[in-house]
């Protein structure tokens, strides 16, 4: 299949460099990443999407991807899908998937889950909303980058999936932090801790899969001094979307609010720039109960 890929940081470049090495031609734009391996450079976005059986973008937020869409829609080739990968609110994922519509084009929000990792593996599981004709041109490029692809409905369920994901990935990482910095002053040790929990009610993802204690479970981002597999920036970033739906839709999100505020003060007042979100532990470690 012919690809045009728009955004090639960390999650689109090993995302783009497998859908290369799978046999696809991908042309690649990026306003600062390089290239990955296999994947050819153009001048521009609109180049990159030109004769493009399918677009992916993978961009910070609804604004730039707003943007993006209206340089991008024009140019491309009608009966093509724009595959937007990015995790935005679901108003922008809803208007651009309407212009794309509109000029004759196939639209799909598919925001994924899996982390830096996942794109490197080609394990990522997409979240995605769009029509049941688009989902089944871009099904194979889902198979390739990813292990899962769930089609939950039309434009924007895809990003109303991934932010009531991130919403409980975040709460249920702040509950297992505390617990393990209880179990440490209590004078439980961590295996034990893990050991119980992780076979118990207790158990979650963010026990189970990534647990933020260093050298117990799976390995993690903990064991790497929380390089980010998922960083705690994103968390925020995904977090303040749920809290903006959460007010948009009238729901009452008590918890997701207290993480999206526990996660602002670690990033922005405290050392949680830059450090994967499970670095909460140590944060939690530190302090007592004041």
């Amino acid at each position: 299949m012919k690809i045009g890929f728009i955004g090639l940081g960390n999650m689109g470049a090993p995302m783009a460099a497998n859908l290369v090495a799978a046999g696809h031609s991908v042309a690649g734009f990026d306003t600062a990443a390089p290239a990955p391996e296999g994947v050819i450079m153009a001048a521009s976005a609109v180049e990159a999407a030109h004769t493009a059986e399918v677009v992916i973008t993978m961009l910070p937020n609804g604004t730039i991807l707003k943007a993006v869409a209206a340089e991008l829609i024009p140019a491309m080739t009608k009966g093509a899908v724009l595959l937007d990968c990015s995790t935005v609110d679901v108003a922008s994922a809803r208007e651009v998937a309407a212009m794309a519509e509109a000029a004759g084009l196939g639209a799909l929000d598919a925001p994924v889950s899996g982390g830096v990792g996942g794109a490197a593996a080609g394990t990522l599981t997409f979240m995605v909303g769009g029509s049941d004709a688009a989902f089944a041109i871009a099904r194979p490029l889902f198979d390739v980058m990813g292990q899962k692809a769930v089609h939950c409905g039309p434009s924007g369920n895809g990003q109303a999936a991934k932010i009531c994901n991130n919403m409980i990935l975040g709460v249920t990482m702040i509950a297992t932090c505390e617990a393990f910095a209880l179990a440490d002053k209590l004078g439980l040790d961590r295996q034990a801790m893990f050991d119980v929990v992780s076979t118990s009610s207790g158990q979650s993802w963010s026990m189970n899969t990534y647990c933020p204690a260093p050298g117990v479970g799976p390995k993690s981002p903990a064991d790497n001094g929380y390089k980010p597999g998922f960083a705690a920036d994103l968390m925020l970033k995904d977090l303040r979307l749920s809290q903006a739906a959460a007010e948009g839709a009238d729901a009452d999100t008590p918890m997701g609010a207290l993480a999206a505020e526990l996660y602002a003060r670690f990033v922005e007042d405290e050392d949680g720039r830059g450090r994967d979100f499970s670095a909460m532990l140590p944060r939690f470690e530190a302090r007592g109960r004041s």
